[in-house]
């Protein structure tokens, strides 16, 4: 079979299998959920008081307007080990997309958010309390249609968060990661001791095609033994060196972000 004939044959492959994959996961693991749509915002920071500025804003303002929108449980998480430095990223779960979408335009018309949000919007532009925001749009993968929050952060036990994000170097393998993840990738890091929170891809945001997922972990020991037991799975072994999956590169990139949940974090 010649390369482009395999190309097409793969797609189709793939095309099948996610749909047939994922109706059987979302019919036996999940319990028929509705998909979620994900908003990743993050808040580039600086050195300073903007820092604890921001902190009281989502806190005190931020959350309880979304939590009203029906946007729940939002995660809360500082920047760890990762580029840029001081960050604060917010993690937005909801089954409505336009509600994701139209957040800003919505806390503009809540006159109790505006209230709470004073001290924040209104510092002045030759001090302000942020850099920059940016915000990523996910749908939830088929297979993986719910948030999940850890037992720890009801237990509020010690807990940090590992957030990858693979970048693909073209749409055909970018599906055919998302294809993987649909047949066994799930299973292997349940085996391994992953915690997992949510799997997105990319509708709207910066270097796509792309996916984004999280795990969580009691501390950076437990991430590493789990990441070992992840990569030394037999399944993942025979997964890895399917040819249907291996003979191009399916991720051309991958970001690495370790996180620590604020006190009030949802999740």
């Amino acid at each position: 079979m010649n390369r482009r004939n395999f190309l097409a044959a793969s797609l189709a492959a793939s095309a099948a299998s996610l749909a047939g994959g994922a109706t059987e996961a979302i019919a036996q693991g999940t319990g028929g959920k509705q998909r979620e749509y994900y908003m990743l915002r993050k808040f580039q920071l600086r050195s300073g008081p903007g820092g604890k500025l921001t902190d009281n804003y989502v806190e005190q303002a931020l959350i309880p307007a979304l939590n009203k929108l029906g946007i729940t449980p939002v995660g809360a998480f500082r920047l760890t080990y990762g580029p840029e430095t001081p960050a604060l990223y917010l993690l937005m779960p909801s089954s409505n997309l336009e509600t994701l979408a139209t957040i800003d335009l919505k806390l503009q018309q809540d006159a109790a958010f505006l209230k709470a949000a004073e001290p924040f919007w209104n510092t002045p532009a030759a001090s302000p309390a942020f850099d920059r925001v940016e915000s990523t749009l996910f749908s939830a993968f088929d297979g993986f249609p719910k948030l999940v929050v850890p037992p720890s952060t009801a237990a509020k036990e010690k807990r940090i968060f590992h957030l990858r994000t693979y970048e693909s170097p073209t749409y055909q393998d970018h599906v055919r990661k998302v294809e993987m993840f649909h047949n066994g990738e799930f299973e292997i890091f349940a085996r391994s001791g992953c915690q997992q929170v949510f799997y997105g891809d990319t509708l709207i945001g910066p270097r796509t095609p792309s996916l984004t997922y999280m795990l969580t972990f009691p501390d950076l020991n437990a991430l590493t033994v789990g990441w070992d037991k992840f990569m030394a799975d037999p399944q993942w072994k025979k997964l890895s060196s399917n040819p249907h999956f291996n003979f191009e590169p399916t991720v051309s990139n991958i970001s690495n972000l370790v996180l620590t949940p604020t006190t009030y974090s949802q999740i």
